[in-house]
């Protein structure tokens, strides 16, 4: 059974790697077999279709989310809470320069698909959100300010990795990192 679980993960591992790097609609079932060295053939054993594989790259990407979110919150202090979602996309500047961020660009491709899988991508974004809100909320801001200042922060950390992906420079997510942090601090 684990060599099983084995082959499941390393076809996972290499979806969301390549989804990443080279987007979900241009990766194919092929690309992910090659790449997790695990014959084409094999991948319908573990995976009905790509949509299958789709879907255990998002769960995948929401548990880490929440590993994260878990992390973070074993800090005392609510705003070093914030401020560990800040320092985490600062430490993939270059992967955001290179590739973009892995969550929102995965979000905003299978957005435009709609249904089901459209549906569980959003999921990880509202996961990021409502994890902010509830760190503005300790902070004892109204349940309104808390959802205005978590989409703020959400929406500032994705658009400058949009922004450092265009540019090709990690140097954005860093400049805006420190703004991020001070405004953190002001709140």
């Amino acid at each position: 059974m684990a060599r099983r679980n084995d082959k499941r993960e390393r076809l996972v591992d290499a979806a969301d790697q390549l989804f990443h790097q080279q987007g979900v609609s241009t990766t194919t079932l092929a690309n992910i077999a090659t790449l997790a060295d695990v014959p084409l053939g094999n991948v319908y054993y573990y995976f009905k279709s790509k949509d299958s594989i789709t879907l255990a790259v998002i769960d995948r990407r929401k548990r880490k989310l929440n590993n994260l979110f878990t992390e973070w919150n074993t800090r005392e202090d609510v705003k070093s809470r914030l401020q560990g979602l800040i320092e985490y996309v600062a430490s993939l500047a270059e992967e955001s320069a290179q590739f973009g961020d892995s969550l929102g660009s995965l979000c905003q491709e299978l957005g435009k698909q709609g249904g089901a899988i459209s549906a569980a991508a959003a999921g990880l974004m509202n996961e990021m959100i409502h994890w902010c809100e509830k760190q503005f909320k300790s902070l004892g801001k109204s349940e309104d300010d808390s959802a205005k200042l978590a989409l703020n922060l959400v929406s500032s950390l994705q658009g400058i990795s949009l922004i450092t992906l265009a540019f090709k420079d990690p140097d954005f997510v860093n400049r805006q990192g420190q703004f991020l942090t001070q405004w953190v601090q002001m709140i």
